[in-house]
C-alpha cells in the first residue's frame, strides 16, 4: 500500500493533516507525525533535548525506521521542507515521490517578512523578545491563517486561537526560538537540496499559497531552482500558509504518530 509520510511546519502537527486522512485512508497507509516540542509529542526544554533540524529528521527517521516504513512519498510543508530534505538525503531509495506545500530550498524563497527574523540569528540574545513578538505572537498567529485573503470573515478563528494557546504553553517560547535560531543551517543547506533534486529528479507537486514564504506569485513561478531542470507540477492558489483552516473533522482509519 502506498505510504505518504506527511510533515508538518510551524508551529502545527499533525492535526493539520486531518482533511487528508479522512479523505485518503481508504487508498493510502497515511503516516502524520508529530515532532519533538509539537502537539502532543513529548515537550523537553531545551537542555534537555537538542532543537535542531538535524535532530527533528534524525528522529523522524528512527521512527519510520521502527514502523518498517522504507517506501515513502514525503509531504513536507513549511518546517517539514528542512526535515524532509534531511531525511531524504540520508535514506534517497525510500523517496518515491515529493509533494512540497510552503517549504523552500532557495533564499530567494524567503520574504520581506525574514528580514526582522534574519536579526535573530544575528543577534539572538537581543533579538529575542522582538523574535517571540514577530514569531509567537497573537495576530502573527493570526497572519499565518489569512495570508492575503480578501476575506478573512470566511476563516475559522478557532484555528488561530486554538494555535496560539498551543504556543502559550509553558517552555514553548523557548522551544520554537531554539529551533528557529538553528534554521540558518536548512539556508546553508540549500545548496545540497538543489543538487539532489537535480540529480535524482524525483516526481514531484509543488503546492503554494501567497502568503509569508511568497515565491509564488502571479508571472513568477514556485520554487524555481527545484523545478528549472526537472518534470513536476506546480500548483497556484492564494491559501493560507497553514492548512489547518480545514481541521475540523477527525480520521480513525488513518495513522496519526505522536513521538
Amino acid at each position: 500500500m502506498r505510504q505518504p509520510l506527511m510533515l508538518h511546519g510551524f508551529p502545527s502537527s499533525s492535526r493539520m493533516w486531518e482533511p487528508l486522512l479522512s479523505l485518503l485512508a481508504d487508498k493510502y497507509h497515511l503516516i502524520a507525525p508529530d515532532y519533538p516540542g509539537f502537539g502532543n509529542s513529548r515537550a523537553p526544554s531545551p537542555s534537555n533535548f537538542e532543537y535542531t533540524f538535524d535532530n527533528l529528521a534524525k528522529v523522524t527517521n528512527e521512527l519510520a525506521t521502527k514502523l518498517g516504513i522504507t517506501n515513502y512519498v514525503l509531504f513536507m510543508q513549511d518546517y517539514g521542507g528542512p526535515v524532509g530534505f534531511r531525511m531524504a538525503l540520508s535514506y534517497p531509495t525510500r523517496v518515491r515521490a515529493i509533494i512540497v506545500q510552503n517549504a523552500v530550498s532557495h533564499e530567494q524563497g524567503l520574504s520581506p517578512l525574514w528580514e526582522a527574523r534574519k536579526k535573530y540569528w544575528a543577534d539572538p540574545v537581543h533579538e529575542l523578545e522582538n523574535l517571540k513578538a514577530n514569531f509567537t505572537s497573537l495576530e502573527a498567529t493570526r497572519q499565518r491563517h489569512i495570508g492575503s485573503t480578501p476575506n478573512p470573515e470566511r476563516y475559522d478563528p478557532d484555528t488561530w486561537n486554538d494555535e496560539y494557546a498551543f504556543l502559550s504553553r509553558p517552555g514553548q517560547a523557548d522551544i520554537q526560538a531554539t529551533l528557529f535560531l538553528d534554521y540558518r543551517t536548512n539556508v546553508a543547506s540549500d545548496p545540497r537540496w538543489q543538487k539532489w533534486l537535480r540529480e535524482v529528479q524525483p516526481k514531484m507537486l509543488v503546492v503554494w499559497g501567497n502568503t509569508i514564504l511568497p515565491s509564488a506569485s502571479p508571472g513568477r513561478q514556485p520554487m524555481p531552482t527545484m523545478c528549472r531542470e526537472q518534470k513536476s507540477t506546480s500548483w497556484m492558489r492564494d491559501i493560507s500558509h497553514s492548512t489547518k483552516r480545514l481541521t475540523r473533522s477527525r480520521c480513525s482509519s488513518a495513522t496519526s504518530l505522536n513521538v
